[in-house]
């Protein structure tokens, strides 16, 4: 039955909030076939027009996808999970529940680039520890991290398992060196032929490009790391709360403190 009209609310944006209500229920759930244009025409008495405006609005939140001849499914789920704490790749994904794996494509000793040793603190052309992972959700490549050590932390990983260890394990667990704060860049970059090879996307497709600089005491950098998101599997999702404490601040501070920053992870889609 469909609910009763809302005035002064556009009827695609009626429909559509219907239909999201039904997959937030979980009256529809992942793989879900939604009814036909023809028959959400008939429900909510509207145009086919009207039906695929709805359905664009899902389909742009990720919420469904689209089949040629074949009609509308509802997506994955999302899985949550909070970065506003400092984690690794394999902490992100057990929070979301997602099986994660990787994959070693490169461990070696190189001449530091000079943007990378800025951020590590060294000298352009010095030796530093190369290692390059791919990383995978439920066997599917998510993401490709490339991170540059100082020699000193670098040389430390010799001998351990780094598709299976994480960073954080090894330093922390294997030698009290504590990872304490990170420092991270969000933005857009387009994948080159090797990335794009290595995450089975299409060269010059468009990535969510990470950049982190993690420290330890004295603020020393013991890693930087550039990693590189498929966005069709991974988006970011950020909380503002503002403070009612009427002792908190003055009414002449602007802008509302983070309450909580999260990765979005989706599996692809049967």
């Amino acid at each position: 039955m469909a609910p009763e009209p809302e005035p002064g609310v556009p009827r695609h944006e009626q429909i559509s909030s219907y239909l999201r209500g039904e997959i937030e229920a979980d009256r529809l759930n992942s793989g879900d076939k939604l009814p036909s244009e023809k028959a959400l025409c008939k429900k909510f008495g509207v145009s086919r027009i009207t039906v695929r405006r709805a359905l664009q609005t899902l389909e742009a939140d990720g919420l469904i996808f689209r089949r040629q001849g074949l009609g509308s499914f509802v997506s994955e789920r999302p899985l949550a999970q909070g970065l506003i704490r400092l984690t690794d790749f394999a902490q992100d994904m057990a929070r979301a529940g997602l099986d994660a794996t990787s994959r070693v494509l490169r461990h070696e000793e190189v001449r530091c680039p000079g943007p990378v040793a800025e951020r590590l603190g060294v000298e352009p052309g010095e030796s530093v520890v190369r290692l390059d992972r791919l990383r995978l959700g439920e066997g599917t490549p998510v993401a490709l991290d490339r991170t540059w050590l100082p020699l000193k932390y670098g040389r430390l990983l010799h001998g351990h398992d780094l598709a299976e260890d994480t960073l954080y394990a090894i330093l922390e667990r294997e030698y009290d060196i504590p990872v304490l704060s990170g420092r991270y860049r969000i933005s857009a970059v387009e994948a080159d032929e090797e990335v794009a090879a290595a995450l089975s996307v299409d060269p010059a497709s468009a990535l969510l490009f990470i950049e982190r600089t993690s420290r330890t005491e004295g603020g020393r950098p013991v890693y930087f790391q550039r990693r590189f998101y498929r966005p069709d599997r991974v988006a970011y999702e950020l909380e503002l709360a503002r403070d009612t404490d009427e002792s908190a601040g003055s009414e002449e501070e602007e802008g509302l403190p983070l309450r909580e920053f999260q990765a979005v992870f989706r599996t692809p889609s049967d």
